[in-house]
């Protein structure tokens, strides 16, 4: 059984040789500690990977993403980034007045002049499951274009501003979703976070009136061209669970620890795949192996029932440990729990 092949039984609810691993590691990590990420992935073999591509550089684009210092990307949103390899603070959202969305144009330039040659050679080349991680993620791009607050504002409110926005950000990522589409790839990611620790950020009404039917979009443009559409969010978004697998999202990557784990697994498991995750801030940063193998078996319990429909997915970044990533897989190689 190739990884590709697992990862699509999976998918697809059927049985499998061995749970799908999916290992995601940050900038920082792959910065500072080569040795052990490449130790880890030695050990533990990820069954996805990355296409083989990039974005061209967009006509509003300056700095470095990821480097010290101040970069403004393609849409023109200004970061400040305070160590090599972190995400950046947001500083200068572009349209805090909004109007200038008048004169505002998202960067199509990055997808008119996208190659995606080498991204097939990649797919090719590989018996992995290929997953793209697309642009994107309309209500974040909403936080970054207006500022967090102002488009918090903006959807409570609902002017009619926001909404040509949105609009405006929605024929963009359709473009996109048809580009990726069109491609070699098995799947693609989309992703926005609509939960903190405690809930939504935003009202669920909210969700169903202006994100749902372009969610349902992007599905639909990937699903004709027979690829599997990702999700990934943050937060407690159990109020949203049954939406997103309503429109047809094949694996969901989300805080699983942040919400009632069996609760989820009685309601959607056959569903959806459940693609990660293991609790990052109080289990990976801060548990002792056992503890971690102990939250991997929760998470076993709930789902695993030997028919796919999830995967193994820990992220590893600064501060938690290597022995507690390598608990994570060691565990999932561990026999299925015994279930009534």
């Amino acid at each position: 059984m190739t990884s590709r092949d697992r990862v699509v039984l999976t998918l697809n609810h059927q049985p499998v040789d061995r749970i799908a691993r999916d290992l995601w590691v940050s900038t920082e990590m792959e910065l500072c500690h080569a040795d052990e990420v490449e130790e880890l992935r030695f050990r533990f073999a990820g069954d996805i990977v990355k296409p083989n591509f990039r974005y061209p550089r967009g006509e509003r684009s300056r700095g470095k993403r990821r480097e010290p210092g101040e970069y403004t990307d393609a849409w023109g949103c200004t970061w400040r980034v305070p160590k090599r390899g972190m995400v950046g603070e947001l500083i200068g959202p572009p349209l805090a007045d909004l109007a200038r969305l008048d004169g505002y144009r998202p960067p199509l330039e990055i997808l008119d002049h996208a190659d995606f040659s080498a991204a097939n050679e990649s797919c090719a080349g590989t018996s992995r499951f290929v997953l793209a991680w697309s642009e994107t993620r309309p209500l974040e791009r909403l936080q970054a274009l207006r500022g967090p607050e102002a488009a918090l504002a903006d959807l409570a409110l609902g002017p009619a501003g926001a909404r040509s926005l949105l609009g405006m950000l929605h024929d963009f990522s359709c473009r996109e979703m048809q580009l990726w589409a069109n491609s070699d790839v098995d799947g693609v990611v989309f992703m926005d976070d609509w939960g903190s620790q405690s809930g939504l950020i935003v009202s669920p009404d909210v969700f169903r009136d202006l994100f749902k039917p372009l969610y349902r979009e992007y599905c639909e443009i990937l699903h004709a061209h027979d690829k599997y559409a990702f999700f990934h969010t943050d937060g407690n978004v159990a109020d949203l669970f049954g939406e997103l697998v309503e429109i047809g999202i094949d694996a969901i990557n989300s805080q699983l620890f942040s919400m009632d784990i069996e609760a989820l697994a009685r309601e959607y498991r056959g569903r959806v795949t459940f693609w990660g995750e293991i609790d990052r801030l109080k289990t990976l940063l801060l548990a002792t192996p056992e503890q971690v193998r102990a939250a991997v078996r929760r998470v076993q319990r709930a789902l695993d029932y030997g028919r796919g429909g999830v995967i193994a997915q820990c992220e590893w970044s600064s501060g938690i440990p290597f022995k507690n990533i390598a608990a994570v897989f060691e565990q999932w190689l561990q026999p299925l729990p015994v279930h009534a």
